[in-house]
């Protein structure tokens, strides 16, 4: 059985790759995780992928997607403990596929940054029970998108740029770093920061409910408070992504 995980950007179908749709048309089924919790837009938009980046015939079949524990003792244990579940749940799909079958994921984003695809097929493949080669195909990142829309080049000249969520930024920011990019930040941890930043924001890009802001975070705050609540009551949810940089000192004058 052949296994496609195709990263399709983040909701926009025309930032879908031309290596992604050549991908998808050699898909006979998609696995989809059908989470519920109102984001029946994010199905929506890769229903629209696949219709207008499709030409053949496929299938969908929607997977029930494991509950996560979202507040455990131990969040490497609940993490290990959730892509066991997934694995198992798309196992028992895939054991009722014939083995000539190529099988795809529709991967948000890029299958390289925050997401469990690739973790949760290397387990299958680990449990010995089907007989699967897969391929990654990489997608159009909300990283990549948050720098399009604010014209950013996210390293400074020289450094480098950490990639982290909003659970570890106070770490990272501890550890003495001052250029981030933050994801999967949902508290917008980054208020709680003691000194002046300056952040680059946005939430579902790429989708026809993308908002961003930017300017010292301090006096954009409220702003993204905001938009955010705007997008959420729209959508039915929110994604951010952001950069945040430790500002600096302001010259009297």
């Amino acid at each position: 059985m052949r296994v496609l995980l195709v990263g399709v950007g983040c909701g926009d179908p025309d930032q879908v790759t031309v290596q992604a749709v050549r991908a998808l048309n050699e898909v006979d089924v998609f696995l989809v995780a059908a989470k519920g919790r109102g984001v029946d837009d994010l199905v929506a938009v890769r229903e629209e992928i696949c219709r207008r980046h499709i030409t053949g015939g496929y299938r969908v079949v929607e997977v029930p997607d494991p509950p996560r524990d979202r507040s455990p003792s131990s969040y490497a244990d609940a993490v290990a403990d959730w892509h066991e579940a997934r694995a198992l749940a798309y196992e028992r799909v895939l054991l009722g596929l014939g083995d000539d079958c190529t099988v795809g994921f529709l991967v948000w984003g890029d299958p390289s940054l925050y997401d469990s695809t690739v973790r949760v097929v290397e387990r299958i493949l680990e449990r010995g029970r089907v007989a699967v080669e897969y391929d990654v195909v990489p997608g159009v990142s909300s990283v990549q998108v948050l720098a399009a829309r604010h014209r950013l080049v996210l390293n400074r000249v020289g450094e480098p740029v950490t990639v982290t969520t909003g659970r570890l930024l106070p770490d990272a920011v501890a550890d003495g770093r001052d250029n981030l990019v933050v994801m999967l930040d949902g508290a917008l941890t980054c208020r709680e920061l003691a000194g002046e930043w300056d952040i680059w924001w946005g939430t579902n890009l790429g989708t026809p409910h993308e908002a961003v802001a930017s300017g010292r975070l301090c006096e954009v705050e409220e702003d993204i408070l905001h938009l955010r609540a705007a997008a959420k009551a729209t959508a039915g949810w929110v994604m951010d992504t952001y950069l945040l940089r430790r500002a600096a000192e302001r010259q009297g004058g």
